[in-house]
């Protein structure tokens, strides 16, 4: 019982409403980096989500004294909407180095899973799975009721941080690997791939705790 309380509270630790952390990788290096600048892309063909992502992120950041700049405010519609050439990154990476900046946040979207879930509410483990017939006689509907099963989606993310770094190569720094399920709302989905995502870089020092 204590292992699975211990899983529990792991699991709502990382865990913000629609939003789970599924893995994350840190550099041996990440102690040698004070973040002070930074810019943010978020790379979805939805203007809207891009939006809102960027600027509350930049406000999360903001809040713990790090400048920060949105790709939004830097380049026009468009920039996101054309394919670029490694020369055009590059040229992009060398112009942020230029102007002072010292990482890249960078978001996007990895894949996209079908996921099929029951309708029913068996997540009471005190009411389900107790006896042979209550458990075969709640899932035999898989059988005979089609519309027992609801299909979503689950959105695999990545967010990345890599140094901008005048006399390294463009270091990866930090990645964070969340699962977006079943999202309704952009507003709500924002806030918990936001919130879940300061979380994770404050714990992992990343970035500064608000003060």
């Amino acid at each position: 019982m204590k292992h699975l309380i211990l899983l529990l509270l792991v699991f709502s630790l990382y865990s913000c409403g629609t939003t789970q952390l599924k893995d994350r990788w840190i550099s041996p290096e990440a102690d040698n980096y004070t973040l002070k600048k930074v810019f943010i892309v978020g790379l979805t063909d939805d203007p809207e989500a891009r939006e809102k992502f960027e600027k509350k992120l930049q406000t999360q950041l903001a809040l713990r004294d790090i400048e920060a700049t949105i790709s939004l405010d830097q380049f026009d519609a468009d920039f996101l909407a054309k394919e670029k050439t490694d020369t055009e990154i590059k040229a992009l990476e060398n112009q942020l180095l230029e102007d002072g900046y010292d990482a890249v946040v960078f978001t996007k979207v990895a894949g996209i899973k079908n996921k099929i879930q029951f309708k029913k509410d068996y997540s009471n483990i005190d009411k389900s799975h107790n006896r042979f017939n209550e458990d075969y006689l709640m899932y035999q509907d898989q059988h005979f009721n089609p519309d027992a099963y609801k299909e979503y989606q689950v959105y695999n993310a990545e967010t990345s941080v890599y140094c901008l770094c005048p006399t390294k190569e463009r270091t990866l720094i930090w990645k964070g690997y969340i699962d977006i399920v079943d999202p309704q709302n952009i507003n709500q989905t924002v806030k918990d791939y936001s919130k879940l995502l300061i979380l994770v870089l404050e714990e992992d020092k990343i970035i500064p705790l608000k003060e």
